[in-house]
């Protein structure tokens, strides 16, 4: 592995890293920036319930400002949201891109909420690596889960 392979990498963590803390942080602007101008957020193998599909780093966004404002559904809400991540498996396939798949779990005030995987194309741009594309996957959540209804609310 040479030394630009590694600095890719890192580079491109960073950015996972910055997308989890900007948006359990629920911080709009930080976690738009993570994306390419035309990047892709959404959902991949879920209920209809769960599923979304957002374009552009506007729609984005906006996505993620709506889970700043109040909503008439009166199921429990968590008080925190802490997004692990786990196992990366990075893989460059040119000089400007890249694809991922990282497992994640979602910590709330019931303990292990949420969990699942990303799979993500990168990008480079300038000196950056912007997510092009994730596909959000969900592979269970708790009983109890306070994610129930947060998607869905959310459209």
């Amino acid at each position: 592995m040479t030394l630009d392979e590694l600095l890719a990498r890192e580079s491109i963590r960073r950015t996972m890293a910055r997308y989890t803390t900007a948006g359990d942080r629920l911080k709009v602007e930080e976690f738009r920036a993570v994306f390419t101008a035309d990047g892709i957020l959404q959902s991949e193998g879920v209920s209809d319930a769960d599923s979304f599909y957002f374009e552009g780093r506007e729609a984005i966004g906006g996505w993620l400002q709506r889970w700043l404002e109040p909503s008439a559904d009166q199921s429990p809400k968590a008080t925190f949201v802490r997004h692990h991540l786990a196992t990366c498996d990075i893989e460059l396939t040119g000089p400007d891109s890249a694809r991922a798949r990282t497992y994640w779990t979602a910590y709330t005030d019931i303990g292990a909420d949420h969990g699942g995987y990303y799979l993500d194309e990168f990008r480079k741009q300038g000196d950056e690596w912007l997510i092009a594309h994730r596909r959000v996957r969900m592979d269970w959540r708790a009983p109890n889960s306070l994610f129930v209804s947060a998607v869905s609310r959310t459209r």
